[in-house]
């Protein structure tokens, strides 16, 4: 099922480099930085360079490449206050938050974070989990495939119930709420009734899901073949339940003067793996998806050349000149994507590259499409 070409002018965010070691486990040189310092300077420079939304990563420990993390709701939060317009999803896992709790904070920080016509700005995306060690390493319960998405719905309806209704009650099996109201509310408006609601993950479980109850589907990289499989899953799932979600695609871009020179970093990339963090993870996050109950979870398919950038953004292609990259992200507008997440080599000037470069391309080819709504101009930094 196909939703048409989306008229509303395409949306960017950005992987904030709140975790040590880069956005690929390699040993190329990486210019960025984990420091709230480069954190908050990147946030500036993407507001101004035309990104609408940041994700900032959720480790609870070590793992793998990254050493070292600053946790994702409180980053996010102080990524807010340095800015006037980004939208930062703060990632959270069910099971290891409350979603009273998390809708508490989420509220407060909408308020606190409100931006002169823009709103609230807090933003969310809801991982199930695929790092066993993280919960058993807290003492909570490791729930097989199925059952972290079950646990994951319920989190995201009670989110939704608290942010719109007062007295709210649900009884499920993981949740229960008893006549609860939240004062204040999240600063909703017709446009956005709560705290836009971000979910990844590419199994059946997933897909249904998001056509449920989220705002955003988030895809790992995918190539068009894939993104048509998970674009028509997704919106049947949301047609069957009156509803509509937004297409999220991740991706690693890489634009240089030539093709031959963006191709030939992101062979450089590869080459310079780093083996046994690159199979560690593979192994660690495949076996997390295995017990989909249709064998379909996430990185499933994912090569070890992939899982060098650990959500397989190589695979969408992103790779070449600015030209070449715009042209391929026009066509997976035209497929249905809404929003792009992409993730740099070297954060910040690669941002600041991707608006001076990249984008207006962007916008002038989305200018030709069908019924297109006139883009926001860019701010001046």
């Amino acid at each position: 099922m196909s939703v048409g070409i989306p008229t509303k002018p395409l949306r960017f965010a950005y992987w904030v480099p709140n975790v040590s070691g880069g956005l690929v486990t390699s040993g190329i040189e990486q210019r960025t930085d984990w420091s709230w310092e480069y954190n908050r300077d990147t946030a500036i420079a993407a507001e101004n360079s035309g990104f609408e939304f940041a994700l900032s990563q959720v480790r609870y420990m070590a793992s793998y490449s990254a050493e070292y993390q600053h946790e994702s709701t409180s980053l996010s939060t102080a990524l807010m206050m340095a800015t006037e317009r980004l939208k930062v999803m703060a990632a959270v896992h069910p099971g290891l938050w409350h979603p009273g709790v998390f809708a508490n904070m989420g509220a407060t920080v909408d308020h606190l974070t409100a931006s002169t016509g823009h709103g609230g700005r807090f933003a969310t995306n809801i991982v199930s989990g695929w790092f066993k060690g993280e919960f058993t390493a807290f003492g909570e319960p490791w729930l097989e495939h199925d059952e972290r998405y079950r646990r994951t719905e319920e989190f995201i309806r009670c989110l939704k119930g608290i942010w719109e209704e007062d007295d709210f009650t649900f009884r499920g099996d993981f949740y229960r709420f008893h006549d609860y109201s939240l004062k204040p509310k999240p600063l909703n408006t017709p446009e956005r009734p709560h705290p836009e609601i971000f979910q990844g993950g590419n199994s059946t479980a997933a897909r249904q899901m998001a056509g449920r109850v989220s705002d955003f589907y988030f895809s790992n990289g995918k190539d068009f073949d894939g993104v048509v499989e998970q674009l028509h899953d997704v919106n049947t799932a949301a047609a069957e339940n009156n509803r509509t979600v937004n297409f999220g695609l991740n991706g690693f871009m890489i634009v240089r003067d030539s093709e031959k020179e963006a191709r030939d970093t992101l062979r450089e990339i590869v080459d310079k793996a780093n083996k046994d963090q690159v199979e560690g993870f593979r192994q660690a996050v495949q076996q997390a998806g295995a017990s989909a109950s249709d064998g379909k979870g996430m990185w499933a398919e994912s090569s070890f050349e992939d899982l060098v950038q650990y959500n397989d953004g190589f695979k969408t292609q992103l790779i070449g000149t600015a030209e070449q990259v715009a042209d391929r992200i026009i066509e997976y507008k035209k497929l249905g994507v809404d929003l792009n997440l992409l993730c740099f080599l070297h954060v910040k000037e690669e941002i600041e590259q991707f608006g001076k470069e990249v984008l207006p391309i962007i916008r002038e080819k989305e200018a030709e499409l069908p019924d297109a709504e006139p883009a926001p101009a860019l701010a001046q930094a």
